[in-house]
């Protein structure tokens, strides 16, 4: 059985010492951009904007959308201005930053060992750092970056660690595996905690021996433990498990943010291309998410908010792609309708009370459900589809 492996990076693989780490990366950036902004403006703009960056909820922005649309008119400076300083910053200044961080014990030889295991790792760390940066610390860690099928950085992603979302998308990045998923952490409320919460397994990394739990965790104990621990346990025990509405609020949250991602760099030419004759293409996909979303998902919730026990009909849309010339739609315009109706949802779903996600239903397929069921079906065809594309995607 394969295994994905999310692994953080600060205090899990590299000793960062944040409190010799943060000022110095704040004094060096600071320095580097003296001569356009006073360390003044720029050190309370630079936590401003990061405090938003962690904050967000919008799956239509990166984070780095996010930081620059407060940072920069905060400086008043223009992006185009500096941006060359900033680029040089990240390849020449910040790299000398590593000098207050130390590879952590066992890090490289686990990863090692993980690659000759033939898991799928991504390098889970929170997205609030450029690209570049990432690489650094973990080069920092002894590690290679183009060994890691995904990283987040804030070029890409659109959640922080703080939230659900996050996770969902990283998994979503990764095609939404079937495989057995662990979370591996040192931060019970930031690597753990909302892990957890959308379902994923844990372990957490401190420094105890490995044990079978820990706090709010699967598992406990060094990193050097980790592959004992693995080794003795029955990789199906972690699997994935979406089930409350925290987790299926975190997928549908994620799901058009990660689409945004896969589908960043597909040419107008290649979204009708079919991989396969008898298989839809990445337009028909997306149409169909969009139009699933308007004219199913939202008459199934209005239905359940205004019925008693309601009767949820399932229209058949798997025959809309012929019937409506999918293939002749332009796909980019098809995902930003299909976030626009998912955002409509998404507001008539947050915030519902316990008692709501409890309400029985009637549904045409599945006979005797409830609320909580009846969206949680919605999570499930979101994740079906980012497999699809995800797929379908490889073959470009």
């Amino acid at each position: 059985m394969n295994l994905t492996l999310l692994l953080d990076l600060d205090d899990t693989l590299l000793e960062t010492n944040m409190g010799a780490f943060v000022p110095a990366y704040f004094q060096a950036l600071s320095q580097n951009l003296a001569e356009y902004v006073q360390s003044e403006k720029m050190l309370p703009a630079l936590m401003k904007g990061t405090e938003l960056m962690l904050a967000s909820e919008d799956p239509t922005h990166t984070l780095q959308e996010v930081f620059e649309t407060y940072f920069y008119p905060k400086l008043g400076v223009p992006k185009e201005q500096v941006n060359h300083v900033i680029e040089q910053f990240y390849d020449e200044v910040f790299p000398s930053i590593g000098s207050v961080t130390r590879k952590r014990e066992g890090a490289v030889d686990l990863v090692d060992w993980t690659f000759s295991k033939g898991y799928r790792v991504a390098i889970a760390t929170d997205p609030i750092f450029p690209r570049k940066a990432v690489d650094h610390r973990i080069r920092w860690a002894g590690l290679d970056p183009e060994r890691f099928e995904l990283i987040s950085s804030f070029e890409t992603f659109h959640f922080t660690k703080s939230h659900p979302a996050y996770y969902a998308e990283v998994l979503g990045r990764l095609g939404w595996p079937n495989d057995p998923v662990l979370m591996v952490g040192n931060d019970v409320e930031r690597d753990l905690k909302p892990a957890q919460s959308l379902g994923l397994k844990t372990y957490h990394v401190n420094e105890e021996s490995a044990s079978g739990s820990g706090p709010d965790a699967a598992a406990s104990g060094k990193l050097s433990d980790l592959r004992s621990w693995l080794e003795s346990t029955d990789l199906a025990s972690l699997e994935l498990s979406i089930q409350n509405p925290s987790a299926i609020l975190a997928v549908m949250f994620s799901t058009p943010a990660v689409l945004q991602s896969l589908v960043a760099s597909v040419p107008d030419k290649a979204w009708p291309r079919k991989p396969i004759a008898e298989e839809w293409a990445l337009v028909e996909v997306i149409c169909h998410l969009r139009d699933t979303e308007r004219e199913i998902h939202q008459m199934q919730i209005s239905t359940l908010l205004n019925g008693n026990e309601p009767f949820i009909t399932r229209p058949d849309s798997t025959v809309w792609a012929k019937e409506r010339n999918y293939l002749k739609e332009d796909g980019p315009r098809a995902l930003r309708d299909f976030t626009s109706a998912r955002m409509e949802t998404l507001a008539r779903l947050k915030g519902l009370e316990d008692a709501v996600w409890k309400q029985k239903a009637r549904h045409a397929i599945f006979g005797p459900t409830h609320f909580q069921e009846v969206i949680g079906f919605i999570a499930d065809h979101d994740r079906m589809h980012i497999q699809q594309a995800w797929n379908i995607l490889k073959t470009f």
